[in-house]
């Protein structure tokens, strides 16, 4: 998914390629070994997703970004990356956005410390920015954190509920895309209103970025994905379409026997194709949708035509093919 594509705003495409270069010089230090393990991630690209809502908060689409509202973009990428970091180690991982992870390459001591410093660094742009941006990213972080528990907590347990499941996934995924949204509108200093109708939009597409993530997981390809189909199975992460095929009458029991522990190759497969071929695939998609209708409603009160179509356009994007 290219997401300016779906956006369709050029100025904000214009100032995403600025934003690049804030991006690199807010760690960048003068040392060589530490700027090498701090921009291995920048430089390795990405979709840039969260500067990008809180750009096209902060303009609509209808005015060149400020330098404020930049760092502002630079500020929720940093701890996005930070959290990377730290879920590489944690989960293992030898490669993210198709290079090496810094665990692999630099060890699991250098990844979490050099998280911690992506996380100072944008702690301290949030500072420059005023406390209640800086409030804002702590609060975030708290979200993050308890998201990352939320999930640890209830890794190989088959008795997850989708209570836990979406703590989860509001926590580690949602709650910056919300924030990223509610920074662009603060650095723009939109009245009350628009700033809570973003930053709920910001929410909605959160939670439907990760539904779909979690179908593609189970019925992408390994070329697609980049890892293995079925990966959260075989980690213990048991996501919505699984709590739903674990209900299941016909292939519950079966799944099961199977769920509880790390998985062979050959197991990991198997419980894939249990859980696809149950009807929990159809129903998180159709959860997703039901957050699509709330975000649709929460641009009711954006005044910028552009970026109501826009922000819609993005988030349909998501499920468009998902599931054929």
């Amino acid at each position: 998914m290219n997401p300016h594509e779906r956006l369709r705003l050029s100025l904000v495409e214009a100032d995403l390629s600025q934003l690049e270069t804030l991006l690199a010089e807010s760690v960048v230090i003068g040392d060589a070994y530490l700027d090498s393990v701090t921009t291995h991630l920048i430089f390795a690209g990405g979709k840039r997703l969260r500067p990008l809502l809180a750009v096209a908060s902060a303009t609509g689409g209808e005015r060149a970004a400020t330098r404020e509202d930049l760092l502002g973009g630079v500020a929720l990428e940093l701890m996005h990356l930070a959290s990377l970091y730290h879920d590489d180690v944690m989960d293992e991982a030898v490669v993210r956005r198709n290079v090496d992870s810094v665990n692999a390459r630099y060890g699991n001591l250098i990844a979490i410390v050099a998280g911690d410093y992506l996380m100072a660094r944008s702690a301290a742009i949030a500072a420059d920015l005023g406390t209640d941006v800086a409030g804002l990213l702590a609060r975030t972080l708290a979200w993050l954190t308890r998201g990352q528990v939320s999930e640890v907590r209830t890794a190989y347990s088959t008795a997850r509920t989708e209570a836990d499941y979406y703590e989860a996934i509001e926590g580690k995924t949602a709650s910056l895309m919300a924030s990223s949204c509610r920074v662009g509108a603060m650095t723009a200093r939109l009245p009350d209103a628009q700033r809570d109708a973003l930053t709920e939009f910001g929410r909605c597409f959160g939670m439907i970025y990760q539904l779909r993530d979690d179908v593609l997981d189970l019925t992408a390809t390994d070329n697609q994905l980049g890892k293995p189909a079925g990966q959260d199975l075989a980690e213990g992460i048991y996501n919505l379409p699984t709590l739903f095929a674990l209900a299941d009458d016909k292939v519950g029991d079966e799944l099961h026997a199977l769920l509880g522990r790390p998985l062979s190759d050959d197991e990991r497969e198997q419980a894939r194709k249990l859980v696809v071929a149950t009807d929990g695939v159809e129903r998180t998609i159709a959860a997703a949708r039901s957050y699509l209708d709330l975000a649709r409603a929460s641009l009711d009160v954006v005044p910028s035509a552009p970026l109501r179509e826009g922000f819609a356009s993005l988030t349909e994007s998501l499920l468009e093919n998902l599931g054929d």
